[in-house]
């Protein structure tokens, strides 16, 4: 199987993919969303990110053995229409793409939100129009100094990280005096490891899986570095172990060193632990980091959009406007669709909140699991066509029967949202998106049957 070969600049190295991955993943979920998970399933959540983790580490291997012996800007989408059919492509590309137009609005409200609380009299917008104006001048100025600028960005949030990983140490070892029980005691104090038994963790498992989404863009960047085969490899291992790391040991401070069912700790699980560390002003220090983290995951994903739907143009399966290139090797019309569009999220995110676009985020709720899932049967399809060919540089651990466990597993995940009402709402809009986009193509593809005969 070919190598699917873009006009593209090629200037990404492995700490650049790593960091790119980590911007992405690392974003609001972990430092507003972790008390959610907690809530849901108390000290027994750290269950919940180890199975969760384990689902990511074996996707990430599936997508390393197709990324190395298949570097392209399309990733899975490219991969599923080569394993599966076109359609799967088809699918799989453009539903990615409305997946991360609508958390672009997200992410880029929630950090003009707080930075238009710090300056009072600037409206919110402006200073949206401000970070989407910015951020589409690093992605335009070439793969090199976006990397370069994503590094650094994505540098300043896994050093808050460590930071706290470090007060919460020193408060566990005694350090830092504290005035209440923390180690197991506090973990144990309220109801055990698990109060709320397997349905707890269950309900944590579905609280805190969707926050490991964002770490697939290193398989989308590894067409545009300087060695995709070897990048790759390096850049999918690094970039699984640190998360579940910084995932895992932020989690781990937090139970230890407060009662789980605290309601600080589920309204702000990281200022509530640097406020009890007496770390001054831990609420401003968290407000600036979620910032750069929400700001950091924004241009991550204007990445991830651009090149996705220069991908699929480039296939046939998008208008072809958007397979142009600029001068420094930059998709420059795909980067401004993505920004647009972001910016429209924006607006519906400003106008209608509790409307239109509420129905929309439900419906990208459950996204990752359709796509994790294509990933999955693209790798089952793929394996002996590149063993074959001889291409085959990264293999994915037991083949195939950790392929056919992450499919059970996926498919379990489905059933326990089913139980569950909010879940069970995304589920049903995301199957319904899905759909929507086969649809999609089957009608594009009756009518160029259609043109064709009639020429």
């Amino acid at each position: 199987m070919p190598a699917v070969q873009a006009p593209l600049g090629h200037g990404l190295r492995v700490r650049h993919l790593t960091m790119m991955g980590l911007g992405s993943a690392i974003g609001a979920g972990l430092f507003l969303g972790t008390g959610v998970g907690i809530a849901a399933a108390g000290p027994a959540v750290l269950v919940s990110y180890v199975v969760a983790g384990a689902l990511v580490v074996l996707l990430m291997r599936m997508l390393a053995e197709m990324a190395s012996a298949v570097p392209s800007s399309g990733a899975f989408s490219t991969y599923a229409e080569v394993g599966i059919g076109r359609w799967a492509g088809f699918t799989v590309g453009w539903v990615y793409w409305f997946m991360l137009v609508m958390v672009l609005g997200v992410e880029i409200t929630g950090a003009s939100q707080i930075v238009a609380g710090w300056v009072p009299g600037i409206p919110q917008w402006v200073v949206a129009l401000v970070f989407v104006t910015f951020f589409a001048v690093v992605n335009l100025s070439g793969v090199r100094r976006f990397g370069e600028f994503e590094f650094w960005f994505a540098t300043i949030k896994v050093v808050a990280i460590i930071g706290f990983l470090v007060v919460g140490a020193l408060v566990l070892t005694g350090v830092i005096d504290v005035d209440q029980p923390v180690g197991i005691q506090a973990m144990l104090s309220d109801g055990g490891f698990a109060p709320n038994g397997v349905a707890g963790i269950a309900a944590g498992l579905l609280a805190v899986l969707f926050a490991f989404g964002g770490i697939e863009i290193v398989t989308i960047a590894a067409a545009e570095s300087e060695d995709p085969a070897r990048s790759i490899a390096r850049a999918a291992a690094s970039v699984v172990w640190r998360i579940l790391f910084f995932y895992i040991g932020s989690v781990t401070v937090m139970i230890l060193v407060m009662p789980w069912s605290s309601p600080e700790l589920v309204a702000g699980p990281f200022v509530s632990v640097l406020d009890i560390a007496g770390v001054p002003g831990a609420g401003r220090v968290m407000e600036a980091v979620v910032v750069i983290a929400l700001l950091s995951a924004f241009n991550a994903n204007v990445y991830g959009t651009s090149r996705m739907v220069f991908s699929l143009s480039q296939r046939g399966d998008g208008p072809r406007y958007f397979t142009g290139v600029s001068r420094r090797g930059v998709p420059n019309r795909a980067v401004w669709t993505s920004i647009v569009f972001g910016l429209v999220s924006v607006g519906l995110n400003a106008w209608l909140p509790d409307q239109i676009l509420g129905i929309l985020l439900n419906a990208v709720g459950a996204t990752l699991l359709g796509i994790w899932a294509f990933i999955a049967v693209s790798q089952l399809r793929l394996r002996p066509r590149l063993q074959r060919e001889g291409t085959l540089t990264l293999k994915m651990w037991a083949f195939p029967f950790l392929t056919w466990a992450t499919l059970a597993a996926l498919a379990a995940i489905v059933v326990l949202m089913l139980f569950d009402d909010t879940a069970r709402q995304q589920l049903l809009a995301t199957s319904g998106l899905f759909l929507l986009v086969v649809g999609v193509y089957l009608v594009r593809e009756q009518v160029r049957r259609r043109r064709g005969a009639d020429a």
